[in-house]
C-alpha cells in the first residue's frame, strides 16, 4: 500500500517511529530500487539541531510545505533524504535502511543499487552495508537534491509503501552529529532493534549513547528541547 500524504501529518517523533519498516521505492530507468527504513531521526522547528530553527529560507522551503514533501540537502557534499512532518519546519531524516527485494524490485534491482553505490575501491558493497548511512541511502536509491527536493511522492516514480512489516522492538537514542548546545540530549533517534547492527551507529554496542528499548504499544520516552 502506498502511504497517503495524510500519513505524514504526524508530529515528527511519531512520524519517525511510524516510518520504521516502511519501504522507499524509486524508479531508475526500468527498475524499481527499494529499501526498508531501519533508522530515523526526528527534527522539530523548536529544537536547535533542526535546520528550520534557523528560520525559513528558499533552501529549507520543503520543511515548511505540506506533510510528506521531500526535503533533500547536502551532507558533506552528498545527498540526504527527509520528509516534512506535521507543523511548519518539522521533518524526519531517513538515517539508514536495508535493500529490499520483492516481485517489483527483483535481484536485478539490488545489483543496480550496488552499481550506483560501490565501495571506495569500486567494488560492490555488501547488501547489509549498502544503505547504512543517510547519504548511502540516497546514493543506492538514485535520489538527488536536484531532482527531488521540494517534491511530493509520485506513484510512478517515487513512493513510500507499507508492506505489513512491524518491528518487534525499537531503540530510542540520541541523534548523531548534533553539536553541544543544539539540543543534543533529545532522544529523537529511532532504530529497528532487530537491525541495530546495520544502522549508522549501534547504541547497543556504544554504552556512551543513551538507549531505551520500546516494545509495540509502549510510549516513547519523552524528551523536549531546552
Amino acid at each position: 500500500m502506498i502511504l497517503p500524504a495524510s500519513f505524514f501529518a504526524q508530529p515528527p517523533l511519531l512520524l519517525a517511529r511510524a516510518l520504521i519498516g516502511k519501504i522507499i521505492r524509486h524508479r531508475v530507468g526500468d527498475q524499481w530500487l527499494a529499501a526498508r527504513i531501519i533508522e530515523t531521526e526526528a527534527y522539530d522547528r523548536r529544537d536547535r539541531g533542526s535546520h528550520a530553527s534557523l528560520g525559513y529560507t528558499e533552501k529549507r522551503k520543503a520543511l515548511f510545505m505540506a506533510p510528506g514533501t521531500l526535503y533533500l540537502y547536502y551532507a558533506r557534499g552528498k545527498d540526504s533524504l527527509n520528509f516534512s512532518a506535521e507543523g511548519e519546519g518539522n521533518g524526519v531524516l531517513i538515517k539508514s535502511a536495508l535493500p529490499w527485494s520483492d516481485s517489483l524490485s527483483p535481484a536485478s534491482s539490488l545489483q543496480q543499487m550496488q552499481q550506483l553505490n560501490p565501495d571506495s575501491k569500486g567494488l560492490p558493497r555488501p547488501l547489509t552495508r549498502l544503505c547504512s548511512g543517510q547519504t548511502l541511502v540516497c546514493k543506492s536509491l538514485g535520489l538527488t537534491v536536484r531532482e527531488w527536493d521540494q517534491q511530493a511522492q509520485h506513484p510512478q516514480r517515487l513512493r513510500v509503501e507499507d508492506v505489513g512489516y512491524t518491528p518487534v522492538a525499537l531503540l530510542q537514542s540520541v541523534r548523531l552529529g548534533i553539536p553541544p548546545g543544539r539540543d543534543e540530549h533529545l532522544l529523537w533517534r529511532l532504530i529497528d532493534r532487530a537491525e541495530a547492527r546495520h544502522c549508522t551507529q549501534n547504541p547497543l554496542t556504544r554504552p556512551q549513547l543513551p538507549c531505551h528499548e520500546i516494545l509495540p504499544g509502549q510510549p516513547l520516552v519523552v524528551s523536549e528541547p531546552e
